[in-house]
């Protein structure tokens, strides 16, 4: 285990580097841009056949009709604790709310 500097010995004198032994390799280098772009020929100039494309259903991958309420259930909103809103269906749970808060 060492105890105190990692550059000086424990008489306070300088530890000398240690030189690397044996073969030393060069930085990596990696081969230049232009030659990992893909050749000019990449994309296809004959028309591609799918036959999916045959089904003659345009609505199959259409967006679902919005949902919207309509008003008739819900009398309201209320707030329950700090900024957690709660729907109100009747007069009895607002009341009901309204006592909770106050309590």
């Amino acid at each position: 285990m060492i105890h105190g500097s990692m550059t000086h010995d424990f008489t306070g004198r300088r530890i000398k580097k240690k030189t690397q032994h044996g073969e030393v390799y060069k930085k990596y280098v990696p081969k230049s841009s232009a030659s990992n772009r893909p050749t000019p020929n990449y994309r296809r100039d004959a028309d591609v056949h799918y036959a999916s494309g045959e089904l003659g259903a345009p609505t199959v991958c259409a967006a679902p009709e919005k949902k919207e309420y309509t008003g008739t259930l819900i009398k309201g909103i209320a707030t329950m604790h700090k900024s957690n809103a709660v729907p109100v269906i009747n007069q009895e749970q607002a009341t009901d709310i309204a006592n909770m808060r106050r309590s």
